[in-house]
Order: C-alpha cells, then structure tokens, then sequence
C-alpha cells in the first residue's frame, strides 16, 4: 500500500522544484543577454556600382576577421572604372586624324585587353603603327587616352628585312633586320649607339616577346624624314626599330616612357587569330 508523504514535507519539495527552475530560467536570460554584450560585429562595406552599405556580420568570439587582400603574386586586374576610356563611343572621329578606324577601334580592343588582364596598369597614351601603310605616310599615331585626342602623327621605319617602301614580312627572332607586330609596353629610356632610345617590352608570345633580347626600342634616325623619302621613295630603313624624326624623338620618347602601350599592326592571319589580346579577351584570361 503506497503511502503519502506528510502534506508539510509535500509542499516543501514543490516550494524547492519552482526556486530550482526560476534560477535555470534566469541563468539562461543572463547568458542570452552577456553574449549580445560581448559577442563582437564586424561591418563589411559591400560594394554595389559606385555606392556602398553597411553590412552587419556577426563572428564568433575568438574568431579572426580575415582580409580580402588580393594575391600580390597574381596581375592586377582593372576594374570598369579603369578602362572606360577604351570605348570607341570615347573618341570623336575628328580627333583621330589619318589612321584607319578598323585599325584604330582593333587598338583600344586590344588596349582595354591589356588593362583588363593586368598586363598593365594605368597607361596614358596608345601609340598605334600601322605597318600595312607604305613608309613614306606617316604611320604612327599617338593618342592621349585621358582627353582623348591625338597627341602626334609621324613617319616611322620598319626594319631592313621586312621590305622596302612596305613592310610585308615580321619576325621575333634575333638577326633577321625584320620588324615585329603585336602589343609593347614602354619601359625605361637610355642613351645607346642610336642616341635617346627607349627600351619596348613585347607581350605577344610568339610575335614580339623577345623585342629586348633583340634590343627591339624606339630611337631617332638621320633616314627618317620627307627628304630622303623624296629621293629614295621610301625613308630609309632600321635594324628592327621603330625609329622616328631626329626632330621629335625626345619628345615622342618622354611622352611614352614608363608603363605604356605601343600597338604595331598588320593584318597578319596567324597573328590575329592567336593574340590573347585580340578576340575574346574575357576567355583569354
């Protein structure tokens, strides 16, 4: 028979069950409340267009907020930011002077590639050579990619093997006296056997990636100018270099130097269809 314990003993039990449960429930508010207090928040700005927001992000005590810091062993990539003045829609066609346009829109493709990939960073001119042109027109043109306009437009040799008034054949390799075609950045000037040079760095594999092994630069040259192309029908011809007017050399020089791009063309098949600068830029890199 089960027997029931005194009512005194009965009620003590339940008064110690409801204290026992009221501290459980406090306990449980005050850890609630301590981790509000504590627990850190990290704001992260995200980034929409050209406007930003707070985003509030919770982390775990102890926890380490890592930085999204780019890799400085990989390119840097350009934003939109940096290659809007490559759009074609940029440039009034007045300012473009005697170049073709196909040849013209073909460099700030090519340009706005380069800058997207990482191969440079912030250029300020282009220079475009169009080697299809005969020599005795002038051929080069150097185009301001911040007001948009053209800087200057002059007669330019081509290389010795490469043919006579025109170029017609381009090389990479040392010793052939032939022009190369192809993308270039500009680097740093010195003073060699050719007077005020500047050095060129190729960046088309294949095409011109061996421009200063072939000591491939722009200078001045005595044979480059109206007079001789009256008397021999074509200016006179380089080792390989793009050579200029002794008159405006220097200053061509110094407005290129240090980090910008030199666009030489010429409609050759094979180039064109494997530059990684020309085409689909997006799948090349």
């Amino acid at each position: 028979m089960e027997v029931s314990p005194p009512r005194g003993k009965s009620n003590n039990l339940m008064s110690q069950r409801l204290k026992d449960a009221h501290r459980v429930c406090s306990l449980r508010v005050l850890l609630i409340v301590m981790s509000l207090i504590v627990l850190p928040s990290f704001t992260i700005l995200a980034r929409s267009g050209n406007s930003s927001r707070p985003v509030e992000v919770l982390a775990p005590v102890g926890a380490q907020l890592v930085s999204a810091q780019p890799d400085p062993s990989l390119p840097a990539r350009a934003t939109t930011r940096e290659i809007v003045g490559f759009s074609r829609a940029d440039w009034n066609d007045t300012t473009l002077g005697t170049i073709d346009p196909k040849v013209f829109e073909l460099a700030l493709g090519v340009a706005r590639c380069a800058v997207k990939s990482g191969a440079v960073k912030d250029p300020s001119t282009l220079t475009v050579i169009d080697y299809s042109k005969p020599s005795t027109t002038d051929r080069l043109f150097v185009y301001n990619l911040r007001s948009h306009e053209l800087m200057y437009h002059e007669l330019v040799a081509h290389g010795m093997g490469s043919g006579d008034n025109y170029a017609t054949m381009f090389s990479n390799e040392p010793e052939t006296h032939r022009s190369s075609i192809g993308l270039f950045v500009t680097e740093d000037t010195y003073v060699g056997k050719n007077g005020y040079s500047l050095r060129l760095n190729g960046l088309d594999t294949g095409f011109n990636d061996r421009a200063r092994e072939r000591a491939i630069v722009m200078h001045g040259a005595p044979y480059v100018n109206t007079t001789f192309a009256k008397a021999q029908g074509r200016i006179g011809r380089s080792w390989g270099c793009p050579a200029l007017r002794e008159a405006v050399a220097r200053q061509v020089i110094d407005t290129l130097k240090g980090g910008n791009l030199v666009f030489s063309y010429y409609p050759d098949e094979r180039w064109l269809s494997s530059s990684k600068y020309l085409g689909d830029c997006d799948a090349a890199n």
